[in-house]
């Protein structure tokens, strides 16, 4: 834990665009780090000390969630599903905080979605980083993935971009260790409006699907 703490501070003391995009990668794929302690705080860095600006954070930030999930991808496509649950079930699957239940359940949401669970899965937490797995197990084509992959992780990023902004605006915090624990208190609300919103989008688009079937009988 103490490591972890460490590196926690490393990130938000050396914010730049290489950090933004390789801890993106690294959240994205099955290794845990919060996007919180990335993408916020380098959007309010951008407005604070103009080190950056807040569009290129949400751009590289983009490539790297791209980068992550694409590792994800291929190794579910390459491994194959026994050798994906079978990690998920070793004690290195637990350490990065990935179990057979949750593999499963971003499965679930694969199969019930389609390829569109890759847009929508990037919005969702607690699917975000593994509904790249069911695609790769699925041997989704590269081209979809990566256009529903980067429309859903670009969404997310300038939530999380704006969320950084607001902070700055609108709050007197000072350094990007207490602007990465307002994000991520904020960052769980957000997280559950935007399941309601996705849960009523595909409501809706069920709804239509099935309208029109009935309407061609």
């Amino acid at each position: 834990m103490e490591s972890v703490a460490e590196l926690l501070k490393w990130v938000l003391e050396n914010l730049n665009y290489w950090v933004v995009t390789i801890f993106m990668a690294i959240e994205s794929s099955f290794i845990p780090f919060p996007s919180e302690a990335v993408v916020p705080p380098a959007a309010w860095k951008a407005m604070a000390d103009d080190s950056m600006n807040i569009f290129l954070v949400v751009l590289f930030a983009t490539i790297g969630a791209d980068i992550g999930a694409l590792v994800n991808y291929y190794l579910a496509r390459w491994l194959g599903r026994p050798i994906v649950y079978k990690f998920a079930n070793s004690r290195l699957g637990h350490m990065c905080l990935i179990d057979e239940e949750k593999v499963h359940h971003a499965e679930e949401y694969f199969r019930k979605h389609g390829a569109t669970s890759t847009f929508f899965g990037r919005l969702i937490p607690a699917v975000r980083q593994l509904i790249s797995i069911p695609a790769g197990l699925a041997g989704m084509k590269l081209g979809p993935f990566l256009l529903y992959t980067t429309l859903g992780a670009a969404i997310w990023n300038s939530i999380l971009a704006l969320l950084g902004y607001l902070i700055y605006r609108f709050t007197d915090l000072k350094t990007t260790n207490d602007v990465y624990v307002k994000a991520t208190t904020y960052s769980h609300e957000i997280g559950y409006v935007i399941i309601a919103v996705v849960v009523l989008v595909i409501g809706f688009l069920a709804y239509k699907g099935l309208k029109k079937k009935k309407n061609k009988y």
